[in-house]
């Protein structure tokens, strides 16, 4: 039988990934054949590890301060040596190697970074820009990239292209292009990088020295970050560690791997030792961030004459197979930042956008008061705070918030318990409508079963009661000159969990239209924790937490029952897991099988996070691969194929968070009647039911 694990699926370049290693080997100066074996050493380590590409420090064969030592003639024979051993020692190893030696070409020195990939030189990259100020004279040393007349050089019997113009593609792993320079390149105002990642590059790697002096660490990770995130592309960052002399300069050994300004993996600092650190790097990510952002690619117009000189060096990858799991960290909560500063922070924002997005429409519309039904449930909790706090900073009475709570047929005890309790707390203006008679008209008059005593819930038994609340609110705004708030969330958006039209669907402003489930409840749990509100409402809020997420639109076995019968979860999913589908689908588009690759990753011991255990009791902390996939199937479906022209049609509401919006005058375009079948047959030919 096959062994599941052995499946394609769980390896991570199957799924766009490649790792990436930067290495940190012990140096001795002007000792090339101690350095080359560390330098192996360390490439095999990368290549157990199954790495991609392994970045190496500047002038690491040779070491870099070895000053005018450089102009002698048996060290620079004897680094010629070791880099031919580096080179027959790639033969069979996974990574493509990248380490840093001074060459002579031309008759001048250069400070070069060589590409290396199964025993070939695939390019020599020089450094452009040579720092000579402060402690730094490399010009004394070296000459500048720009001053080659050469576009390319004969090297161990091989001629190979020889610039900073340079891009190593990978032509069967698509994505995987390299673009390299070295250390001083990155400081200055256009570094080379740009260049090469505005003509397609998306890992950059710099092979640094870099001297460590008090608060450089800081700018050099601003710079990375900063690189990383400006041209939408990986950067590895490699910085001399321990060995090189310490006559005038101290080093501290620093390996960075960013992606899109977000940090990976780093290096301890100072280590006496030599390092290795790993990341997993998602090129299918960068490639969707650069086609949806058109500013990069306008860019790219601007500078196309320079860009069309760039040189795109071949080479075909031998992908690393097996089962690779993913070792960097995904968020089970992708809205939700797992770090306590960082979700505070969040939740403060999000929080306040929902508030001043009130406050704008009803100054515009010169109303200043809302009308909003209460249930009980999260998503009209969150609303109502919002009105709350949104009445507060306009400096009007909170009886200006019209709320109602209109039980109907299924309404459990719990809920109308949390409505009337949050009302009064909020000292809002109160008061309860029975949906009940006039849903019972309704029934009576389009002669539902219902209305003969039969007892059918079906879907129009609960659009009946959606309606009338709905159509309830409208004419008390109406009779009280007062919009309606909307309660309904992103997350029954994308899944098309609302009553289209007159129906939870409408209203006249929707300050949570953005705003996730998941998010949702952390936001009530940080209005609670940061005593936003007084005891009392945060009581309430707490109890509202820790109720079943329910429409209530069927009965239990009797009326006013403790808890509601329907468990919407059971219906469409669990939120946190259809929450981590939408984020994935809609914000990169990733295709459905790694959405469930990284569901599994994020949905184990590994993706653990601090909300994790502030969830409540009954939720599940894990998910086995078939319980992934039956969902994702389900979302896919009722997201491309059925609700989409309930989105077509939204009220307005803010824009909250950079997971986007699906507002058809914001972030989110389609067609209303497109079909879901690509999305379904890709998840089940990619991820065969094996489990």
């Amino acid at each position: 039988m096959e062994d599941p694990l052995s499946h394609p699926f769980h390896s991570i370049y199957t799924h766009g990934f490649i790792r990436a290693a930067v290495c940190l080997p012990t140096l001795r100066v002007a000792d090339p054949v101690f350095n080359t074996r560390r330098t192996l050493d360390l490439a095999r380590k990368a290549s157990e590890s199954r790495a991609a590409v392994a970045l190496f420090p500047e002038m690491g064969l040779s070491a870099y301060s070895n000053e005018d030592l450089f102009h002698q003639e048996a060290l620079l024979s004897v680094t010629a040596s070791a880099l031919l051993q580096v080179v027959e020692g790639s033969r069979s190893l996974s990574p493509l190697l990248i380490v840093g030696a001074p060459l002579r070409f031309e008759g001048k020195l250069f400070n070069c970074a060589v590409v290396i990939y199964r025993g070939r030189i695939l390019g020599v990259v020089p450094k452009t820009y040579l720092p000579n100020y402060r402690e730094f004279y490399e010009k004394r040393q070296f000459t500048s990239g720009m001053n080659a007349v050469s576009r390319e050089v004969r090297l161990m019997g091989h001629t190979v292209p020889f610039g900073a113009d340079l891009i190593f593609e990978a032509d069967n792993f698509p994505g995987f292009c390299l673009a390299v320079e070295i250390c001083e390149d990155v400081w200055t105002p256009i570094p080379p990088s740009t260049y090469t990642a505005l003509a397609g590059a998306t890992v950059l790697a710099n092979l640094s020295a870099s001297n460590i002096t008090v608060g450089k660490a800081d700018y050099r990770r601003n710079l990375c970050a900063v690189q990383s995130g400006r041209c939408l592309a990986a950067y590895l960052y490699s910085a001399a560690g321990p060995g090189e002399s310490t006559t005038d300069l101290a080093w501290d050994g620093y390996a960075l791997i960013y992606e899109n300004n977000e940090l990976l993996a780093q290096s301890e600092r100072f280590s006496d030792t030599e390092q290795i650190v790993l990341a997993d790097i998602d090129l299918e990510l960068l490639v969707q961030e650069r086609m949806r952002t058109t500013s990069f690619n306008d860019a790219v117009g601007v500078h196309r004459d320079r860009l069309a000189g760039i040189r795109r060096i071949p080479f075909d990858f031998a992908v690393p197979t097996g089962d690779i799991p993913l070792i960097r960290r995904v968020e089970r909560f992708p809205f939700v930042p797992s770090e306590a500063d960082k979700c505070d922070e969040r939740c403060y924002e999000a929080y306040n956008i929902q508030v001043h997005g009130l406050m704008k429409r009803l100054a515009a519309s010169g109303i200043d008061r809302v009308v909003i039904g209460v249930s009980g449930g999260l998503d009209s909790t969150q609303a109502l705070i919002v009105a709350a706090r949104t009445m507060d900073r306009l400096g009007l009475p909170r009886k200006n918030i019209l709320a109602y709570t209109m039980p109907g047929f299924a309404t459990s005890r719990a809920t109308h318990e949390n409505a009337l309790r949050l009302m009064a707390a909020l000292a809002v203006s109160a008061a309860e409508l029975d949906i009940r008679p006039s849903a019972m008209q309704m029934m009576r008059d389009i002669d539902h079963p219902f209305a003969r005593n039969q007892p059918v819930y079906d879907v129009t038994f609960e659009n009946v009661q959606a309606g009338e609340r709905t159509s309830h609110l409208f004419r008390l705004a109406n009779l009280h000159h007062a919009l309606v708030l909307g309660t309904g969330d992103l997350s029954e958006l994308a899944l098309g969990w609302a009553t289209y039209g007159v129906g939870d669907h409408m209203s006249h402003y929707n300050v949570n239209a953005s705003v996730p489930k998941t998010l949702i409840q952390h936001l009530i749990r940080w209005v609670v924790e940061t005593r936003q509100f007084d005891d009392e409402t945060g009581e309430v809020l707490a109890a509202v937490l820790n109720t079943e997420i329910s429409p209530e639109l069927i009965p239990a076995g009797a009326e006013n029952a403790e808890q509601p019968a329907q468990r919407t979860e059971e219906k469409i999913g669990p939120y946190e897991l259809q929450d981590f589908n939408l984020f994935y689908i809609t914000r990169y588009g990733f295709a459905p099988s790694k959405v469930a690759f990284l569901a599994h990753h994020a949905w184990s011991d590994a993706g653990r996070g601090r909300w994790s255990d502030l969830i409540p009791p009954q939720k599940r902390h894990q998910y086995d691969l078939s319980e992934i996939r039956k969902w994702l199937d389900l979302f896919v479906y009722r997201f491309f194929k059925i609700s989409q022209f309930k989105r077509s049609a939204v009220p307005n509401g803010p824009k909250v968070g950079s997971g986007g919006s699906l507002s058809p005058r914001g972030d989110w375009r389609a067609p209303s009647d497109a079909e879901a079948v690509v999305w379904q047959n890709e998840l089940r030919e990619k991820m065969p039911d094996i489990y």
